[in-house]
């Protein structure tokens, strides 16, 4: 044999492993690793399998919008600090409203809302939708239906800008646009609900005291009438001034005879005939301005008419103006309820989506893989340590 022959036989590879003497190192193998392969392998697996062969693709519309104010839009010459504390009650309320818009997205309301425009049931059960990822019932509860709606639907608030981001997905990119245009319109319909119940709240107490105070002006109305009619006077007042004037004009008649009588009997017979009709005049007088007291110091008379009349006019000027105070506040309350309304700005529309952007299939298997690969070695860490104590 010589050198050559020697060297080839000892460099030649060793012969294959037959089919029959693989199994069992196979079987070796796998039952070395059986733990491994069964927590960390198959589950990679057969997300693998779903999300790259199987899931359906879902589209994302994205819409944006925020909540203002009328106050927000002060002129730039207001009074800087307090411009600034009623700015920042408007910004809150402001933020108030787009977190209750944000969590009326995501009520029963909203979806019984949708629901009557919109055929959720048919928009989550698309043919293009996969078992897993569709809605399952044909006709779900509202339970049901509302939790799979918040699957496909989010809400999310900016602190920051004020801004609500609205992200809606479905299985079909006509249908995530549509949905995300009735949320948007659901929103503003529901912000000017809140703005209708705001200023009925505002001018609620005031519309009470006004219908109140419109009463009492009517009673006093009505109370001063009958009493004309009773008396049968319009206007006291001056039928007593008329009165007044009367008695002026009968005292000044009788000073001015007296003062006659008296210069004539100085001069004069008292039994001529000069004197005794001046006599007769002053007592003519007399007896017309006695009369004219009583009739006006009577219980029936003019004086006690008067402060009746004066008494029942002053409850009508006092009920008419509280109606015009009443009236104003009312006007005020409704203006300022008026300033603090609220509105939706769509500052970003539903987009058309061409794209599916989900499921992100790559980054969902990449993160089971890594889950599982971190849950096994802890599990690993943790037998170890067991054994070794144990030994």
């Amino acid at each position: 044999m010589t050198a050559d022959t020697s060297t080839a036989r000892a460099t030649e590879l060793p012969p294959l492993p037959t089919p029959e003497a693989r199994a069992p190192r196979l079987a070796t193998l796998w039952y070395q690793h059986r733990i491994f392969l069964a927590v960390v392998v198959l589950p990679t697996l057969l997300a693998a399998l779903y999300y790259f062969a199987i899931a359906a693709d879902q589209y994302e519309s994205e819409a944006r919008f925020v909540g203002r104010s009328t106050q927000s839009l002060l002129p730039q010459g207001a009074n800087g600090l307090g411009q600034m504390l009623g700015l920042a009650g408007v910004l809150n309320d402001a933020q108030a409203q787009s977190f209750s818009v944000g969590d009326y997205l995501g009520s029963h309301d909203a979806v019984a809302a949708l629901h009557d425009k919109v055929d959720l049931v048919s928009l989550f059960r698309r043919p293009e939708a996969d078992i897993v990822s569709r809605l399952w019932w044909v006709e779900p509860s509202p339970e049901t239906l509302l939790r799979f709606y918040r699957r496909q639907v989010t809400v999310a608030f900016s602190q920051d800008t004020g801004i609500t981001t609205l992200r809606v997905h479905a299985f079909r990119p006509a249908d995530a646009q549509a949905l995300a245009s009735w949320l948007l319109t659901l929103s503003e319909s529901r912000v000017n609900a809140f703005n209708q119940r705001a200023v009925e709240d505002a001018v609620r107490v005031a519309t009470a005291e006004l219908k109140e105070a419109e009463s009492q002006v009517i009673d006093a109305q009505r109370s001063l009438t009958a009493f004309r009619l009773q008396q049968r006077d319009i206007d006291p007042e001056k039928t007593g001034a008329g009165q007044l004037t009367l008695v002026g004009r009968l005292e000044e008649a009788l000073a001015q005879a007296r003062a006659q009588l008296s210069a004539m009997q100085a001069t004069v017979n008292s039994d001529s005939p000069q004197v005794v009709a001046l006599r007769d005049r002053v007592v003519g007088l007399e007896r017309q301005l006695s009369a004219q007291n009583a009739r006006m110091t009577d219980a029936q008379g003019t004086a006690p008419r008067m402060a009746d009349y004066q008494r029942l006019q002053m409850k009508l000027d006092f009920a008419a103006k509280r109606y015009a105070g009443v009236a104003t506040a009312l006007e005020t309350a409704r203006e300022n309820a008026l300033k603090q309304q609220l509105y939706i700005v769509r500052v970003v529309e539903p987009n058309l989506p061409v794209r599916a952007l989900y499921p992100r299939s790559l980054l969902i298997v990449t993160s089971v893989f890594a889950s599982l690969l971190v849950a096994y070695g802890i599990g690993w860490l943790i037998v170890a340590g067991v054994r070794e104590h144990a030994a």
